[in-house]
């Protein structure tokens, strides 16, 4: 299979196979107004398969999303053809607005206007807790 090159734009690479979905959701690439390709099971030599979301435009994405979801994805930045800057992603030690506190008696339930903040706790475990309650995240 043939996906075109993208001569300005964005390509998500290395994604976990199966994750590219639940990024394109959260990143909320459906409300974009230019071609997305997302590959799904495309071969890889590290890892035998993996996803590729292609973004045909000069978007801002969250960074922490994606590092959140899957730590072992690249962002590649494309201008002109040509590979411009390529960002390996890590988990990210801040999530704000990502995760929400399922907590019923956490502040952010009540105060809906504060955000839902939530710091790394465990690298190891990737375990994340409510920086107002400690409550631990649910498994993404």
């Amino acid at each position: 299979m043939n996906i075109d090159s993208i001569q300005n734009g964005i390509v998500i690479d290395h994604i976990t196979a199966g994750n590219a979905m639940r990024l394109y959701e959260l990143l909320g690439l459906d409300e974009l107004d230019c071609s997305v390709a997302i590959i799904k099971n495309a071969s890889s030599t590290k890892t035998g398969k993996k996803d590729i979301i292609k973004i045909d435009a000069q978007i801002p994405v969250n960074l922490d999303v994606i590092g959140y979801v899957d730590p072992g994805a690249t962002v590649n930045i494309i201008e002109n053809g040509v590979l411009k800057e390529k960002k390996t992603l890590v988990l990210p030690e801040i999530l704000t607005n990502v995760i929400h506190c399922r907590n019923p008696r956490c502040i952010v339930t009540t105060e809906q206007e504060l955000p839902h903040v939530f710091r790394l706790t465990s690298r190891k475990d990737r375990v994340y807790r409510c920086i107002y309650c400690e409550t631990k995240a649910e498994e993404q």
